[in-house]
């Protein structure tokens, strides 16, 4: 396992974990690396301080590695169905109505749906508070 040190184009810094330097490097190739904090996916490595041993403690195993990850896309998946089955979906449309509840011109009530990083920073910088949903990967049984 290998921890990076990210920014996106938007300049939030962030951490992520990757199996292997070229685990990053085939994801962000393919666009699956973005912001946790506005979902862009203009993300670069930033520089980080190497890692040094110190103590008898060891990296994570293989093993144990493994087991976090399934945890972490658990942890991801329930948070995603919770929304979906409890918030109300409002597909492009989020960034006015998000706007519109924040400043009191519809209805309270929680909302998810898409977004560009634009609208995402724009909400941000005028106090909507707004977070990006985990994009998961497909189940392997879904994959043909």
């Amino acid at each position: 396992m290998i921890r990076y040190a990210l920014s996106c184009d938007h300049g939030h810094g962030f951490e992520a974990w990757f199996g292997s330097s070229s685990d990053y490097d085939d994801q962000a190739a393919r666009g699956l690396v973005e912001c946790p904090l506005c979902g862009s996916r203009g993300v670069s490595k930033q520089i980080m301080a190497p890692a040094v041993k110190g103590t008898k403690k060891s990296a994570p195993s293989a093993d144990m590695a493994a087991k976090m990850q399934t945890m972490m896309m658990e942890a991801a998946r329930e948070v995603r169905a919770h929304v979906e089955q409890n918030f109300d979906y409002v597909g492009d449309a989020f960034a006015r109505e998000a706007r519109d509840i924040h400043e009191g011109r519809s209805e309270k009530r929680e909302i998810y749906g898409e977004a560009t990083p634009a609208d995402v920073k724009k909400l941000r910088d005028d106090g909507v508070p707004v977070a990006p949903l985990p994009n998961l990967p497909p189940d392997k049984s879904e994959v043909h």
